[in-house]
């Protein structure tokens, strides 16, 4: 069964991983709601899912035919994922009667590792950096699943029509998430006020934050999401260089998106003390990726400007 970490955390007793895993699910809005499956090894085989299978009306007495859905085999490897943090034992002794040093210095790495993990979620890519799993750009393949806002190298201000064509992608249902720079919200926000409504809120995640919502979808912030991006021949290049940004739609779950890992999770090491310091050093490791099993489970609208959004 895939869990999410939030769900995986009612299962963990120890309150200094809980914290870690708060902490990871304050400043990612990804992980709040991307389930993940346990992987024996260190990578996953799968099928991803390009086209489904088709069904036709029949007369008696005629000759059916066989239809199968159409896929592709992925092959997903476990990445490593940490950062080693020391902590200093006179400090530890002189200013725990604040605070508790050592969570906090391990809070901290665990929230530079949510970092990490968004960053390599939208523009992580294997192909470029071996040491990383490949993020929402690279799964999406050229032609498919993407609606541009420009034309050719030239982008375009996004425009409602086109971000709900972006929802109308994801299938089956609606995405679970809208994932996008502050800067394109704000697009949305204004164009919303100008025309005298509103976006609603809705609860959202474990720690039940407000957020704004487009169509019955929960917008995300993911100040991952660059307004940098260059898109060339239609569709997002690289990014860095330009002055667009992208939104994702993505829906997550089994058949879907989903995180992998090893089974352990996040998981705080005590290395130990160290020989030239007077300090004790603490790991924090996490061997995830993810997997995408049906290329309809995401979408992208790139080539997004900073000039005022339309209907």
């Amino acid at each position: 069964m895939a869990l999410t970490l939030a769900e995986a955390d009612k299962y963990d007793r120890t309150t200094l991983l809980r914290g870690v895993i708060d902490e990871i699910l304050k400043v990612s809005p990804l992980l709040n709601v991307l389930p993940f499956s346990t992987i024996l090894g260190n990578s996953l085989t799968y099928n991803r899912e390009n086209a489904m299978a088709g069904a036709t009306w029949y007369a008696v007495g005629d000759t059916w035919t066989e239809s199968t859905p159409t896929v592709t085999t992925i092959t997903a490897v476990l990445k490593i994922l940490g950062g080693d943090a020391d902590v200093d034992n006179f400090l530890k002794l002189t200013r725990s009667n604040v605070q508790d040093l050592e969570a906090e210095v391990l809070l901290a790495k665990a929230k530079a590792l949510a970092y990490e993990f968004e960053d390599c979620a939208v523009y992580g890519d294997d192909s470029v950096n071996v040491k990383q799993y490949d993020g929402l750009h690279a799964m999406i393949a050229a032609g498919a699943q993407q609606v541009n806002m420009g034309t050719s190298t030239t982008g375009a201000p996004g425009t409602l029509s086109a971000l709900d064509t972006l929802i109308d992608l994801v299938k089956p249902g609606k995405p679970d998430l809208l994932i996008m720079s502050r800067r394109s919200r704000r697009g949305i926000q204004k164009l919303a006020r100008a025309q005298g409504s509103a976006l609603a809120t809705t609860q959202f995640g474990k720690l039940g934050s407000p957020v704004l919502m487009y169509n019955d979808v929960p917008i995300a912030i993911s100040d991952f999401i660059v307004d940098t991006e260059t898109i060339a021949s239609n569709r997002y290049a690289l990014k860095t260089g330009g002055a667009c940004s992208s939104i994702f739609a993505v829906k997550c779950g089994e058949g879907a998106l989903v995180g992998l890992d090893a089974g352990n999770g996040i998981t705080p090491e005590l290395v130990g003390s160290l020989e030239t310091k007077d300090a004790s050093r603490w790991r924090v490791k996490w061997y995830c990726a993810m997997a995408l099993y049906s290329t309809l489970s995401i979408a992208r609208m790139d080539g997004i400007t900073s000039a005022d959004w339309t209907n």
